[in-house]
C-alpha cells in the first residue's frame, strides 16, 4: 500500500500527459519515505460522462481516493498526503489558475483484519534486480 485510485474528467486528457501524472505520483508517494516502493499502485480512470458543478462545458476535475495500511501516526498520514497533493496541484497549476478546475485527495485506512495481500514484487526489488520503467 498505498493504492492511489484517480478518477478524472476525460477533457483533461486533452491538455495533460496523464501518464506523467501517474507517474508523478508513483514517485511523489514513494519519495515521502512513508511508504513501501512495492507497495505503490497508482489507476487512473477518465470519465466520458460527467455532470460537474454548474455544468460549464470546460469544468473538469480530479479525485484520488488513496487506501492505506493501518499503523501510521496522523503527523505521518498528513505529511505523506500533503506531499503528495502539492505535487499534484503543482502538475495542475495552470488549471488551478483558471476557474473550472476542483481538485481533490482522501486518504482511507484499511481495516488490517480485513484487508487481505501477497506481494512479490517487495522481495525483487530488496534484492536489487528491479528494473524501473517509470521516470
Amino acid at each position: 500500500m498505498p493504492h492511489f485510485n484517480v478518477e478524472y474528467s476525460q477533457n483533461l486528457v486533452q491538455r495533460h500527459d496523464m501518464q506523467a501524472l501517474a507517474d508523478l505520483i508513483c514517485r511523489s508517494a514513494a519519495e515521502t519515505g512513508v511508504f513501501p516502493l512495492g507497495g505503490i499502485r497508482v489507476r487512473l480512470m477518465g470519465f466520458d460522462q460527467v455532470a460537474i458543478a454548474d455544468g460549464h462545458r470546460d469544468n473538469a476535475f480530479v479525485s484520488i481516493v488513496v487506501r492505506i495500511g493501518q499503523g501510521r501516526d496522523e503527523a505521518t498520514k498528513r505529511s505523506a498526503g500533503q506531499a503528495v497533493f502539492d505535487a499534484i496541484c503543482d502538475f495542475f497549476a495552470d488549471e488551478l489558475d483558471g476557474e473550472h478546475f476542483m481538485v481533490s485527495l482522501d486518504m482511507v485506512e484499511n481495516e488490517a483484519g480485513v484487508s487481505f495481500k501477497r506481494n512479490t514484487v517487495h522481495s525483487r526489488i530488496k534484492s536489487g534486480s528491479a528494473e524501473p520503467t517509470a521516470t
